[in-house]
């Protein structure tokens, strides 16, 4: 298939999918598929009639949406999802033992007499023989949520999976459908949250789920930023409701000089660089290789985009 690439030009995703037998031509009028390479709506050329589809080269799309680029009975857009889900697990895990680590809280303490009340606040994933495993809720247990159940298996956690459907997750001990998941939220020692941004999603993650977790439990989030009500995120951190999060995403972005949640101890973040475009780029080759045998047989694309469910 013949494929322009902008605004910018990945050279590793061209040798992935030249290397798959696709040709990236100069002009876009030559071409059957137009790669986007920038979240910005604003930075997207407005597309002539022979291009098929287009593949985005991340994973979030309600900016598209919201901007007008995608909608229902438009032209068929593809993103990234699952793509990333090995750079984002690992993060994911990253964020999770260093909250539970106290790493943070020790850095900005900046003094040896701290060991021992940290100590106190440490959490450990794996159980000491004999003991009961810890619970670990993936939210939104997607291709990235399956990367990460599979990171976590040395840990010996007992894994609940919460997804849209509420079908059987691999590797995870349980699963449930979203809308009947009131009960696990008591359970979780650790919850990680990878949920879409959709309209169901938008601030789910407020003072009355905070207030369902354990005193001790530890929130993760690698999913969309806006999924979480950062004011109640940041009272659930401050006054104990909760014991730690992990943040590579966040509401808004960037976050502003001076926000609450750069001096908390109990809060580890990272600036959405889990899968950024210095990653993506070796992650896209199969992605759109994979969407244009699709297209071309007359098929629904693997990661082709439902806008009315918003991902």
């Amino acid at each position: 298939m013949k494929y322009f690439m902008g605004p910018y030009v990945w050279e590793e995703t061209v040798a992935d999918i030249d290397a798959a037998g696709h040709e990236r031509v100069d002009r876009l009028e030559d071409a059957e598929a137009y790669i986007n390479t920038t979240p910005n709506p604003a930075k997207i050329p407005d597309m002539p009639g022979n291009i098929g589809f287009i593949q985005h080269c991340f994973t979030g799309v309600e900016g598209l949406i919201e901007a007008g680029l995608i909608s229902e009975g438009g032209l068929r857009w593809a993103n990234s999802a699952g793509a990333f889900a090995t750079p984002v697990a690992e993060s994911a895990l990253g964020l999770l033992l260093s909250q539970a680590h106290q790493h943070k809280a020790f850095a900005l303490a900046a003094d040896w007499s701290v060991a021992g009340q940290l100590d106190k606040q440490q959490a450990w994933l794996y159980s000491p023989a004999g003991r009961e495993p810890k619970t670990v809720v993936v939210l939104g247990a997607g291709g990235i949520g399956k990367r990460l159940i599979e990171l976590l298996a040395p840990f010996g956690l007992h894994v609940i999976a919460v997804n849209n459907s509420g079908r059987e997750v691999a590797g995870a001990n349980e699963t449930f459908a979203l809308k009947e998941a009131g009960e696990v939220w008591g359970r979780a020692d650790f919850v990680v949250n990878i949920l879409p941004l959709t309209q169901e999603t938008n601030g789910l993650i407020d003072a009355s789920f905070f207030a369902r977790l354990k005193p001790s439990a530890i929130f993760v989030n690698v999913g969309r930023g806006a999924t979480v009500v950062t004011d109640d995120l940041v009272q659930a951190l401050q006054d104990g409701t909760i014991a730690g999060a992990g943040l590579e995403v966040v509401d808004p972005e960037p976050l502003p000089d001076g926000h609450p949640l750069y001096a908390l101890p109990n809060c580890t973040m990272t600036p959405h660089i889990a899968a950024s475009q210095r990653v993506a780029r070796f992650h896209m080759g199969p992605v759109f290789d994979a969407n244009a045998r699709a297209f071309a047989a007359g098929e629904r694309m693997p990661t082709e985009v439902n806008p009315e469910a918003g991902y």
